[in-house]
């Protein structure tokens, strides 16, 4: 097996300050690999070293923790072969993973071309090649991937999101920031796991079962040329659509397919479909472990709305395996809760609604993940909202709180509901994470009432009930409810009216419901019997 290092390493990389630094790669067993990263600082010159044996066709080196620096040149070298990467950088290493709301490119952000044109960063980025499944090819194509310093070209591809992140972050803490965008529209979170953990549970067991039931005991080179014929189509459907959209802006999803075709959208699955059960695992996380990172930023769950109520332990399982993988129980999870969004054409079915409540539980229940709560900048009928400043300035804020320090609690973390206390005619509801007033923002400052509200009696039917701030308190009014029982806070997929509930810091009350969903188990039951006949 050839010596090499992983793709990776390039030059132009960051490397993370402040922790052993991997350095890893393929060779052949017994062969004697060396790293030397070498810097020039205050006119005196500064090496450091390792070394390791190549075993099972792989080696892992460590280098020992340094301090921010720049201008570094690393070399590695393996008997005759050197490969020497000059530009490194000593900073702080950030993945951003997700589907194709972290995806979504700086040049189609708003602002983006301001950013472009004017920015001067302290940023660099890397993106994973982006291919569903390992041939001869893929190691080619992965070769020709590189680090990238900004630029007005080159960032025009960089995750939007994880710029602005990774923007903010630079110049706070001063040092080069390197982001490693791991990312592919309209995935699970099950893509990005790996089959044995999704086996472990048998609740995200079903991500298993439903690929099985799709594959449906057919040939995989059938299936092969299935999927294969259907890109074909995708590729010239996606153009009818764009140009169509582009003619007749509002034109319904029902007249677009009766004018170009049925949308066959995301195509039969196979071994080489991109949203099957620990696909990009193999082909795209697997590539950069063990990297050494600070941690993980995460925006995704669009995708797994068709289950909701397992969404926690998919997510839960994801953060154990990813912290397993770098040998690090406490790494920093931060991500996103889901915004507004409904499609024009869509009932409110609130899954939306469940999935966010399942967010947060993680955020509740798992250590060192820090949540950015986005309900308020979503767009109706655009999944893809384009002001990501807002979430990239909440990761950042949750950043500096669970990572960094320099901020408060309620600096970084938007109100959640923590309890309620039922009264005959009103409800008083008490959130985490405020320690002053909460506040009124939008439009209509001069009106005091919250809109968003429902209360529901022991029927469980739930009416729109008017509220106001008291301190650090809500208080909803319940007379018109006959023996009040339950509250909840916008309710819905998609908010269709104006949010105003804010701490003073422009964070904004996250959704919520007062009662535990009691349906929460029975999306398991089905489960359960899929586990037995694959069995």
């Amino acid at each position: 097996m050839k010596f090499q290092t992983a793709a990776i390493f390039s030059n132009h990389m960051v490397l993370q300050r402040h922790k052993p630094i991997a350095i890893f790669g393929t060779g052949e067993d017994g062969m004697y690999v060396t790293a030397v990263l070498n810097y020039e600082e205050n006119g005196q010159h500064f090496c450091y070293e390792g070394n390791t044996i190549i075993s099972g066709g792989r080696w892992l080196l460590y280098l020992p923790p340094l301090s921010e620096k720049t201008a570094c040149t690393l070399s590695v070298t393996c008997e005759n072969i050197t490969f020497t990467y000059h530009n490194v950088a000593i900073g702080e290493v950030w993945l951003c993973g997700g589907q194709s709301n972290m995806e979504f490119e700086l040049q189609n952000i708003i602002g983006g071309d301001t950013y472009l044109s004017e920015d001067k960063p302290n940023v660099r980025f890397y993106n994973v090649l982006r291919k569903s499944y390992i041939d001869d090819s893929f190691y080619m194509e992965e070769a020709q991937n590189s680090w990238q310093e900004f630029d007005s070209n080159s960032a025009r591809t960089w995750s939007g999101v994880g710029y602005l992140y990774g923007k903010q972050l630079s110049e706070k803490l001063g040092v080069t920031v390197g982001l490693i965008g791991c990312n592919w529209g309209g995935t699970s979170a099950s893509a990005w796991m790996s089959k044995e953990y999704l086996a472990s549970d048998e609740g995200t067991f079903a991500y298993l079962a439903d690929y099985e039931k799709a594959a449906g005991g057919k040939d995989e080179a059938e299936l092969i040329r299935r999927y294969e014929e259907y890109l074909v189509y995708e590729k010239e459907w996606t153009k009818k659509c764009d140009a169509l959209y582009a003619a007749v802006p509002d034109i319904s999803w029902e007249e677009v397919q009766n004018r170009i075709g049925i949308c066959l959208w995301p195509g039969p699955m196979c071994a080489r479909h991109p949203f099957r059960p620990g696909g990009l695992y193999e082909t795209m996380i697997q590539r950069i472990v063990p990297y050494t990172m600070r941690g993980f930023t995460y925006y995704q769950g669009e995708s797994d709305d068709h289950k909701p109520y397992l969404y926690a332990r998919l997510m839960e399982l994801l953060i154990r395996q990813w912290r397993s993988d770098w040998q690090d129980d406490s790494m920093p999870f931060l991500y996103v809760q889901l915004p507004g969004h409904r499609y024009i054409q869509d009932e409110d079915r609130k899954n939306w609604c469940i999935l966010r409540k399942m967010q947060e539980q993680v955020s509740a229940t798992v250590p060192n993940t820090g949540m950015a709560v986005l309900i308020d900048a979503g767009e109706f009928n655009d999944i893809h909202p384009k002001n990501k400043a807002p979430v990239a300035d909440r990761l950042y804020r949750q950043a500096l709180y669970h990572v960094y320090g320099g901020i408060t609690e309620e600096e970084a973390c938007a109100p959640l509901f923590d309890s309620c206390e039922i009264y005959e005619d009103h409800i008083r509801i008490n959130f985490k994470h405020v320690f002053h007033a909460l506040v009124i923002k939008g439009d209509s400052k001069d009106n005091d009432t919250l809109t968003g509200f429902e209360a529901a009696g022991k029927d469980n039917v739930y009416h729109p009930v008017s509220a106001h701030i008291e301190g650090t308190q809500v208080v909803v009014d319940t007379s018109g409810i006959i023996e009040p029982a339950a509250v909840r806070y916008l309710w819905t997929n998609y908010p269709e009216y104006e949010i105003r509930l804010y701490n003073q810091y422009g964070l904004p009350a996250a959704p919520f419901e007062s009662v535990k969903d009691n349906a929460m188990d029975k999306e398991y039951e089905p489960v359960i019997h899929e586990i037995l006949e694959l069995n």
